[in-house]
């Protein structure tokens, strides 16, 4: 039972990481390059290549995705994985499927849309476990070089030059404009999937009144209070701490519990974008 359990996940797994490098080769060949928006990282490179040379993107993908996948196994080893390799085979593979359409000339629409579409397919296939190589693998690659600088930021550097780059090829200012507008939503995007929306709120609740917060809480939202024992170092003297976590529709509502009991009371709320446990999401076992 677990075997098949473990099969259908690592199926499923693969079919997201499909689903997902469809959707990039649709955001490309329908939005992104009829119009030279750069996306950043080795996509956006090759809509740039392609302006300048007329050499198809599926193949500028392959040309510098395999030697910097090889590359990366000698660095990195093989945690990256197999996954890293059928994203980038078949990101090239659904390139070359998915027929040319200009859906618009509108730049702006394009960006957009682009992005959306970029930001949905690359982050299922982070999702499930996999890489599009590029400018994650090129980050991690140079990182191992110089540790000093994060791979975050090498990722940015990365897109960041790809994005001027194009508008210096294309001869227009509006395009590297443009391609950071994609290269913006397609992050946003990346982040949603990834975290999901937030529809849950957190609240630290430093208080002198905790058993009465904490009832009314209890009882009037129907949501579990843990107390943590604190010190405040100005004062020295021991605080009490309340968490508690509540859907986004009791947000004012527990605000207006913590200030009718105590006025005083410091609070502080936060996004919370995944909670498991009774009351909220179920744990898998």
């Amino acid at each position: 039972m677990e075997n098949r359990e473990k099969w259908y996940i690592v199926a499923l797994s693969y079919l997201g990481i499909a689903l997902g490098v469809f959707l990039m080769a649709i955001s490309l060949n329908f939005f992104l390059e009829p119009n030279t928006i750069a996306p950043g990282g080795v996509t956006g490179l090759a809509v740039i290549i392609k302006k300048g040379t007329g050499m198809p993107v599926y193949l500028t993908n392959l040309l510098i995705n395999i030697p910097l996948f090889i590359f990366g196994i000698i660095k990195l080893g093989k945690e990256f994985g197999i996954k890293t390799l059928f994203a980038t085979l078949g990101l090239s593979f659904f390139l070359k499927l998915v027929p040319y359409e200009i859906v618009t000339h509108d730049l702006l629409l394009s960006s957009l849309f682009g992005g959306v579409l970029m930001g949905l397919g690359v982050g299922l296939v982070f999702k499930f476990g996999g890489t599009t190589g590029g400018t994650d693998l090129a980050g991690a690659i140079l990182n191992k070089s110089f540790p000093n600088i994060s791979v975050p930021t090498f990722m940015m550097t990365i897109d960041m030059f790809v994005v001027i780059i194009a508008g210096i090829v294309d001869r227009k200012i509006e395009t590297s404009l443009y391609s950071i507008i994609t290269l913006y939503t397609s992050i946003k995007v990346i982040d949603l999937i990834l975290e999901g929306m937030s529809y849950l709120k957190a609240f630290l609740i430093i208080t002198n009144k905790p058993k009465e917060i904490s009832k009314a809480i209890m009882e009037e939202l129907d949501r579990g209070v843990t107390l943590f024992k604190g010190k405040g170092m100005y004062t020295e003297k021991d605080k009490d701490v309340l968490l508690c976590v509540v859907n986004r529709s009791q947000f004012t509502k527990t605000k207006d519990i913590v200030n009718l009991i105590d006025e005083d009371a410091f609070i502080m709320v936060t996004e919370m974008y995944e909670v498991m446990g009774e009351g909220f999401q179920e744990i898998k076992k």
